[in-house]
C-alpha cells in the first residue's frame, strides 16, 4: 500500500507497505520466515498479488528481498519523503554499504568534528585502510566545510542533526546546496531525531542514514539500520551492493521495527516532553556547569532547530566539570539504565567518553571527559527526576 497525501505520518507509519495479508487477511505483517521463494519457471519469480490484485513484487532468495522487509522498506521511504529505502542488519553496516557504493579509494569525506564515535572508527580504522581519507570539521560553520572540500576528490558530506553526543546542529538547505556544488552527496545521520521531528530529504539531502535499533525500532531488542534515497538510481546501486555484501535485515528483525515505527509519532512526543522537563532540572542544578539541547534559546543552533524540527527530542547530555564526577553520576544513576545505545522506552545514562565514543579518544574528534549524556524514556517524569537528583548529589 502506498499512502499518499494529505494522510498524516501517524497514518503513513501504520498502513504504508502494510496491506491485511491476502490469502489470509492478517492485519499484521507476517513473519516471512524463509530463505528461499518457489519460483513458476527457471528464471520467472512467483509474484504475489496485493489487495487490489495487481502484481506485487517477485521473490526468489531472502538475502535478496523478503515481503516482510519489503513492507518496513516501504514504510521508511514514505515516512522520510524518499524514493526507496533498504533495510539492514545495522546502522554500521547500512553505514558501510553506503561508503562502499559512492566512494573509491582516494576519494575524501567531509564528516563532523563530534560524529559519532562508531561511524569514526568505520572511517578512520577500517575504511582509512582501503583508501578512504576524511576532514573533521563544524558543520554549522559553512566557509569551514567549503574550505574542506577537495575538488575531484570529496564525495560526500556526512551530517548528524542532531550529532551524537553534543547535539549540535546543522542548517541542512544550505548544507545541502555546498555539497552540490562540489559534486558530493549530503548524508544525513537522522537517528536522533527520526523522521517525526526532521525530514532531511525534504532539506535537500541525498540520503538518510538511520540505526533502526534506537526510535524507530523503540523498544531496545531489535537491532537494524537503514538508508533512505531520493535518487532511485543510487537506490538501484545501493540495493546491488546490499545483495552483494549481504548486511540485510531479517525477516525477524524486520517486523520487530515495523512493529516500533507504529507508534513512533506518540513515542516521540512523550520522549519530547520528558526532555524538556529534564533539561528545565539541569538548568538549575548546582552540580551541572553545562547542558546540551537544541530546545535551548542559548545553545548555537536553536534557531536552525526551530526551523527544520517539529520538536527538539529525547537526547540531552551535560557537563559536571570533572571526568570522574561524571562517572559517578552514571554509576548512581538507578532508573536511568547504565548503558549505551539510545532511543528506547526505558531511559539511559552513559558516559560517552569511556562508552560509546572510546573509539575517538586522542582523535580530533574526542568528546569531553565530563560529559555524560542522557536517552530520556517515556517513564513517569517526576521519577526520572528525582533519580538525576540523588545521581548528582
Amino acid at each position: 500500500m502506498t499512502i499518499e497525501a494529505p494522510h498524516g505520518f501517524e497514518t503513513i507509519a501504520i498502513h504504508a507497505g502494510q496491506d491485511p495479508d491476502p490469502g489470509t487477511g492478517a492485519v499484521t505483517v507476517p513473519i516471512y520466515a524463509t530463505s528461499t521463494f518457489a519460483q513458476d519457471a527457471v528464471g520467472s519469480p512467483r509474484r504475489r498479488a496485493d489487495r487490489s490484485g495487481a502484481a506485487g513484487l517477485g521473490y526468489e532468495y531472502a538475502r535478496t528481498g523478503n515481503p516482510t522487509r519489503t513492507a518496513l522498506e516501504t514504510c521508511l521511504a514514505e515516512l522520510e519523503s524518499g524514493s526507496r529505502a533498504l533495510a539492514f542488519a545495522s546502522g554500521m553496516a547500512a553505514e558501510d554499504t553506503l561508503l562502499r557504493t559512492v566512494c573509491r579509494p582516494g576519494d575524501h569525506l567531509v564528516i563532523p568534528d563530534d560524529v559519532y564515535g562508531g561511524t569514526y572508527r568505520l572511517i578512520a580504522n577500517v575504511l582509512a585502510n582501503w583508501g578512504l581519507d576524511s576532514t573533521p570539521v563544524r558543520l554549522g560553520d559553512l566557509d569551514a566545510v567549503r574550505a574542506a572540500i577537495r575538488p575531484g576528490r570529496t564525495r560526500l558530506v556526512w551530517c548528524e542533526s542532531p550529532t551524537n553526543p553534543l547535539l549540535r546542529v546543522a542548517d541542512i538547505a544550505p548544507l545541502a546546496a555546498v555539497a552540490r556544488q562540489a559534486g558530493a552527496l549530503l548524508v544525513v545521520d537522522n537517528t536522533f531525531a527520526s523522521p517525526y521531528l526532521q525530514r532531511p530529504l525534504e532539506l535537500g539531502a541525498d540520503v538518510v542514514v538511520h540505526s533502526t535499533t534506537k526510535y524507530l525500532g523503540g523498544h531496545s531488542d531489535v537491532v537494524g539500520g537503514a538508508l533512505v534515497v531520493r535518487d532511485l538510481e543510487l537506490g538501484a546501486r545501493l540495493a546491488y551492493h546490499q545483495n552483494a555484501m549481504g548486511g540485510i535485515a531479517g525477516p525477524f528483525d524486520a517486523w520487530l521495527t515495523l512493529r516500533g515505527v507504529k507508534t513512533l509519532a506518540v513515542r516521540m512526543e512523550r520522549h519530547c516532553d520528558n526532555a524538556e522537563r529534564v533539561v528545565e532540572f539541569l538548568t538549575r542544578h548546582p552540580a551541572v556547569c553545562q547542558v546540551f539541547y537544541p530546545g535551548l534559546p542559548e545553545q548555537p543552533g536553536h534557531e536552525i532547530a526551530v526551523k527544520q524540527m517539529r520538536r527538539f527530542g529525547g537526547m540531552v547530555s551535560f557537563r559536571t566539570g570533572d571526568a570522574e564526577r561524571a562517572v559517578r553520576v552514571c554509576d548512581r544513576a538507578r532508573l536511568f539504565t547504565l548503558g549505551e545505545s539510545l532511543g528506547g522506552v526505558e531511559s539511559l545514562i552513559e558516559h560517552p567518553g569511556r562508552m560509546t565514543h572510546a573509539s575517538a579518544a586522542g582523535s580530533r574528534v574526542e568528546v569531553p571527559g565530563d560529559l555524560v549524556r542522557l536517552s530520556v524514556g517515556i517513564e513517569t517524569v517526576d521519577d526520572l527526576l528525582a533519580d538525576l537528583e540523588q545521581a548528582l548529589h
